[in-house]
């Protein structure tokens, strides 16, 4: 839940950057200095970009949990016995040490998405957040893809 309560706070305050800096926009570009026109179009530009990065990363988000909830609902999330810190990470070795049992099943099973999913989590237990993210962004494209082949289309 503190995790929800944390996107939240950050949303909010990246909402919040988004409507600031967009008054300051239109006051620039209603300035009818070109150098304030410029600015005012730089600063339209910034706040696109950011409400975009925003709405990709809660999107990957709600999409993750989905396929969390779901492969729970299959019995299939990772039962390794791992040791957790008191902040809640699983500590680096024991994620290091079930990490090839889901390397190797994901690939064995390319298009597996269930594999690349707990592959996600593997990266996530092993510390590497970058290939956690990667996996997952697969195995969320892979589940989206099974859904439209199933659904016909």
């Amino acid at each position: 839940m503190s995790a929800r309560i944390g996107v939240f706070v950050i949303a909010a305050a990246l909402a919040l950057y988004i409507v600031l800096v967009g008054q300051r926009a239109v006051l620039l570009l209603m300035s009818g200095d070109v150098v304030g026109i410029l600015m005012g179009v730089a600063l339209v530009v910034l706040p696109l970009i950011a409400a975009w990065g925003l709405a990709r990363e809660l999107w990957f988000g709600v999409r993750a949990e989905q396929l969390a909830r779901r492969l729970e609902a299959e019995d299939a999330l990772p039962t390794e016995e791992v040791e957790v810190r008191p902040s809640g990470r699983v500590r680096r070795e024991d994620g290091d040490a079930v990490f090839p049992v889901y390397r190797r099943a994901a690939e064995e099973n390319p298009d597996d998405w269930r594999a690349w999913y707990r592959l996600g989590l593997a990266y996530d237990a092993a510390g590497d957040r970058r290939r956690a993210r990667e996996a997952v962004r697969r195995a969320i494209r892979l589940e989206s893809g099974e859904r439209k082949a199933a659904a016909g289309g």
